[in-house]
């Protein structure tokens, strides 16, 4: 079902939160402050975010905006205070839904069930890694703010990279995803040439590649990072 990162000082309203989406099969971490929150998103796959404004350490809008500098994970913020310029602040650095206390936790839920419908129907449309930005919506991409130019083949080729990051695909599943029906016809070095000249743009050194990897004999990882 996902991962959802609860950010939450109240423990009791947070082990609430967490036992509603629990039973529904997800997998729950759970951050009582900002110090766990952003441990436990640099290590961990997470595809939601419901998050307290008002915590112990800190704003959870600043965590809102470190969060969107590398992903577009949907972030819910959760917050005792209805101020119109909160709301709107919230929304503006990248916030997909916004909840003032007190609330149902069915609510809640339907609110959070809607939103990683939406992030699926989606995917990734745009992405940010390092110091790139993919959005395949628009079909914009760019490096150190600087825009590059993509080819057809090369954006499907980032886009299939991109959804699965951390995995492997072998070259048989690039081919198939690049040429459907028709990989088997195709000359197996079109992937490698592809794959030399989307690593000739996003690669700072191309030939020791971090982003876009080779894993001898089966394929290639992106990597998630831009190091």
């Amino acid at each position: 079902m996902g991962t959802i990162l609860i950010v939450e000082d109240d423990k009791s309203l947070n082990r609430g939160i967490s036992l509603v989406f629990g039973q529904d099969g997800m997998n729950i971490l759970q951050a009582y402050e900002l110090k766990t929150a952003r441990e436990l998103f640099a290590a961990s796959r997470v595809d939601l975010i419901i998050l307290d404004v008002g915590l112990p350490d800190g704003s959870g809008l600043d965590f809102c905006k470190a969060v969107r500098a590398s992903s577009s994970v949907p972030i819910i913020f959760l917050t005792a205070n209805d101020m119109e310029a909160d709301i709107v602040m919230g929304f503006e650095l990248g916030g997909d839904d916004y909840i003032t206390k007190p609330f149902s936790l069915m609510v809640l839920r339907a609110r959070v069930m809607a939103a990683l419908r939406r992030a699926k129907a989606g995917g990734d449309s745009r992405v940010a890694v390092g110091d790139m930005i993919f959005d395949f919506d628009r079909m914009e991409f760019s490096k150190n703010g600087k825009a590059m130019q993509l080819t057809k083949t090369e954006q499907k080729l980032l886009r299939k990279l991109v959804a699965n990051r951390g995995s492997i695909l072998t070259r048989e599943q690039l081919m198939e995803d690049l040429y459907p029906n028709e990989s088997k016809f195709v000359d197996e070095n079109a992937l490698t040439v592809a794959i030399g000249r989307l690593r000739g743009k996003l690669e700072d050194d191309p030939a020791n590649p971090l982003f876009i990897k080779t894993v001898y004999g089966l394929g290639y990882i992106c990597a998630g990072t831009a190091e």
